[in-house]
């Protein structure tokens, strides 16, 4: 057991470090981008399944609530919390749309669209990922190493491994960092 405790906390190390030393630049970029739509009072949609629904929560929670510093709340909206809407939509349509249709009613050109998929091919992600980007919403995919989300995103972040575990370790600091920086921007100035 310890050697396999050792050997998940190696890979999920490692996993992170390939990850982060890649797109740094990325990760400057899009953070910056998000502390200009947030300031110019835009919002941010937050869609994924399963544990990365779980992400959107915990994000749009950090966005929302603060993270390291006492601020202004900013806006975010985790797509996955509503189950009146989430099944009705299942149900009336397909579980295809359960994101779509939410985009399409309270996204705005200029707000950000923040997609999750590990595989980078759910199909109500990447269904929603399209809708929004044809209504002006600057798209944020994180997903692995593979998929269509990768080619929809202006801010793509595919993190190469084939476990979806050190994929998911990856996005939630990923999503820290850019919290993190985008507050630093709004509220440091």
């Amino acid at each position: 057991m310890k050697n396999l405790i050792q050997q998940i906390v190696e890979e999920s190390i490692s996993t992170k470090k390939d990850f982060f030393s890649q797109n740094i630049e990325t990760i400057k970029a899009c953070a910056s981008m998000m502390a200009g739509t947030l300031k110019k009072g835009r919002k941010i949609l937050l869609f994924g399944n399963g544990g990365s629904a779980a992400d959107c929560q915990h994000i749009a929670a950090e966005f929302i609530n603060r993270f390291q510093m006492e601020r202004k709340p900013l806006a975010a909206i985790a797509l996955t919390t509503d189950t009146s809407v989430i099944t009705s939509i299942g149900n009336d349509y397909s579980y295809e749309d359960i994101f779509l249709k939410q985009i399409q009613a309270i996204g705005r050109k200029g707000d950000i669209a923040l997609g999750i998929s590990t595989s980078g091919n759910s199909p109500n992600i990447i269904k929603a990922a399209l809708e929004a980007k044809d209504m002006g919403l600057c798209i944020i995919g994180f997903s692995g190493s593979k998929g269509k989300l990768k080619d929809l995103s202006d801010y793509p972040f595919c993190v190469a491994s084939g476990t979806t575990a050190r994929i998911q370790e990856v996005h939630i600091m990923l999503a820290h960092i850019l919290c993190d920086l985008t507050e630093r921007m709004i509220f440091s100035e």
